[in-house]
């Protein structure tokens, strides 16, 4: 499989809820393709350190004092977010593509929370968001920058 080079899509508004979800998607979306690949995983592992990389900034933003979520929303997604950790060190332990779908279900679920209108936290509006689409695989997914560093 050749290198993922980019992105197949961005965000389409400016606003972090969206952003974050359109992360969440583009990670997923990479894990989908490299668990394809035919290269002894290293683009599964890849695709595993960019999904660590995109939590441990959720972590930090999540134990920021000055976060505007509430702090049961905080303390819930703190907890999922260990127990992605773990997924995804045991995923970059064994590289067993066939074991990244908790990995995939935690981001679309995520993903589709953070695409939900949300008009009762600080800093939001009542108006609906687009959903998230699926991530593109096959033929349709054309990455066009690099994402790794």
């Amino acid at each position: 499989m050749k290198q993922a080079v980019g992105y197949s899509s961005q965000p389409r508004a400016m606003d972090p809820r969206s952003t974050e979800a359109w992360a969440l998607a583009e990670a997923s979306r990479r894990l989908i393709l490299a668990a394809k690949a035919d290269d002894k995983g290293e683009s599964l592992r890849a695709a595993l350190i960019l999904n660590q990389r995109l939590w441990s900034i959720f972590q930090g933003a999540l134990i920021d004092p000055t976060s505007a979520l509430p702090k049961a929303i905080r303390d819930n997604v703190l907890a999922l977010s260990i127990m992605m950790d773990r997924h995804l060190m045991q995923r970059l332990g064994d590289l067993d593509a066939s074991k990244i779908q908790p990995i995939l279900d935690i981001n679309r679920a995520i993903a589709e929370g953070l695409s939900m209108d949300a008009p009762d936290l600080p800093g939001t509006t009542a108006q609906p968001q687009q959903p998230v689409p699926a991530p593109a695989t096959g033929t349709h997914a054309t990455p066009v920058m690099n994402f790794t560093a």
